[in-house]
């Protein structure tokens, strides 16, 4: 990025400080030539991350050694501050942005978002109540219901109806992992009024269900939520299901732990699990689980984004059956990082569990029952105002240029697919869904699946090490697979296609260099 002299100009506000004269942290000219400063920052820095290697060059530690290891006493000219960030941090910067990263999934992002989130920022508000912020409450609400309209979501996940309000409604979180624990916990605590418990004493015999390809971060919800480790229930999947849940296995499973005298609580639906993109049957799980009177949450934090395009839909039928669901627009529809949006079927259901109501919060407007107070849907009180770089990103695109932005990433992903199957060496080793690729080198000869899997390691670590991609692997069937996730806001098809020939170019130089054991 093109470094300026930090001498070149100094804020006024500066040299008041060198001077002795009160500290304006606020000071309006500071404000516009540092925002404009920062403006100039992103834009060269979208320009030219496609030049830069995806992933830094860095040992551990580096920054301290880089930077001063204790905070500055002394002020210094902004443009100091820029010109660290320039020469320092960057370099040292995994390149989420960059066209070559096809990893995890996408964090997307947009000139749109970016904006909603710097006016976000210097707003500053704290949106605990509706009075405490009640553009920012009413924003999130309606910015909710327009994207529940996109995902056809029923009436009753809406916060306003054509009849008026609804009993459901919708609350933006940070990610799916804050989703999970807040609906693990309204489980948890109705499942205990259900048998009649006094207190805690009951939750050893609360169960929850999710597969072996569920997400990490579920499990972990579910330790923080207090539920017994050995009552997380990991059901196996297989290709026979394309590794979704099996509704079958699902069904024995709750049905042994119900005839044990346990309480089966919750079950985590995942659409687009994050090894393989697989889906579970939402439908069919919903009805398992009402046999048991368990609570469903269906976890579509990446596909979801697809499902606004009518193609995708169906990826959730039943979701009117399930008691909540969630995404994430920071993964794939172009709101950057952090936003995630929960809908519940009953609002009760979170804030029976969430609820708090010091003397210091209560107001007019809470006691009318005629507004939503979001505290009482999320873990903590005070909030972001997370909805307006939701709002401005579908006001500012609409609808049908965010669906084309799905599609154009799911053809692309389309396009990468057809040419791994058109190469021999190659094996696509589940079906695609949605833009992500999970393909491994197959086995040669006499390979063993041992010999195969570390030709693979080597593949990627060779490929990642190039710096001109990033790729991420998981096992599937315990076989090691190259995960390729298309999706990266600045991607093009030459991305995708120039990635292809740096794998055809390394797979050919290790095979052709017998660095494989067979």
């Amino acid at each position: 990025l093109p470094e300026m002299d930090p001498a070149a100009s100094a804020s006024p506000s500066f040299h008041a400080c060198v001077q002795g004269s009160s500290f304006q942290p606020l000071n309006p000219e500071d404000v516009r030539a540092y925002l404009y400063k920062a403006a100039d920052f992103i834009t060269d820095y979208y320009t030219s991350v496609e030049s830069m290697p995806v992933l830094p060059d860095v040992k551990p530690g580096y920054l301290r050694d880089e930077l001063r290891a204790s905070p500055p006493e002394h002020s210094a000219p902004f443009d100091v501050t820029m010109k660290e960030l320039r020469t320092s941090v960057v370099p040292g910067m995994t390149h989420w942005a960059s066209p070559s990263f096809f990893a995890f999934f996408p964090s997307t992002n947009s000139a749109a978002a970016i904006a909603g989130e710097l006016i976000a920022s210097a707003m500053n508000t704290v949106g605990f109540t509706w009075q405490a912020a009640p553009a920012a409450t009413e924003m999130e609400v309606l910015v909710l219901d327009w994207l529940a309209q996109l995902l056809r979501l029923p009436t009753s996940f809406m916060n306003c109806t054509s009849v008026g309000r609804g009993t459901g409604g919708g609350v933006i979180l940070g990610t799916t992992s804050e989703a999970m624990l807040v609906t693990l916990v309204a489980a948890r605590d109705a499942a205990l009024r259900r048998i009649a418990s006094n207190g805690m004493s009951y939750i050893t015999r609360l169960t929850v269900y999710a597969t072996d390809q569920t997400h990490s971060t579920f499990f972990k919800a579910c330790r923080l939520a207090g539920f017994d480790p050995a009552n997380l229930r990991s059901i196996p999947t297989g290709p026979e299901t394309d590794y979704g849940l099996d509704p079958a296995k699902l069904l024995e499973v709750m049905q042994l732990d119900f005839d044990a005298g346990l309480v089966p609580t919750y079950i985590c639906a995942t659409v687009g699990t994050t090894s393989s993109n697989a889906v579970d049957p939402v439908s069919a799980v919903a009805a398992v689980a009402a046999m048991f009177n368990a609570r469903v949450h269906v976890d579509a934090a990446y596909a979801g984004s697809a499902c606004i395009c009518p193609e995708f839909r169906h990826h959730i039928d039943g979701v009117e059956r399930v008691d909540s669901i969630s995404m994430s627009p920071h993964k794939w529809l172009l709101t950057c990082l952090d936003c995630t949006c929960l809908w519940v079927r009953d609002t009760n259901h979170l804030t029976d569990a969430l609820e708090t109501n010091p003397e210091y919060l209560k107001n007019d407007a809470t006691e009318s029952g005629e507004v939503i107070d979001l505290k009482d849907m999320q873990v903590g009180v005070g909030r972001r105002f997370r909805g307006l770089k939701l709002w401005m990103v579908m006001r500012t695109y609409g609808t049908a240029q965010l669906q084309r932005h799905i599609r154009s990433d799911v053809a692309m992903a389309k396009a990468f697919e057809d040419l791994v199957r058109a190469d021999g060496r190659f094996e696509i080793v589940v079906p695609r869904n949605f833009a992500l690729v999970c393909f491994r080198i197959r086995a040669r000869g006499a390979m063993t699946e041992e010999a195969t899997d570390e030709v693979n390691r080597v593949l990627i670590n060779r490929l990642n090490m190039s710096g001109k991609v990033y790729l991420a692997h998981t096992l599937v069937g315990n076989r090691f697979v190259l995960r390729f996730a298309v999706g990266s806001s600045l991607q093009e098809d030459r991305h995708v296609r120039s990635a292809w020939e740096l794998i055809k170019k390394t797979t050919a130089e290790i095979i052709d260099g017998e660095e494989i054991v067979q």
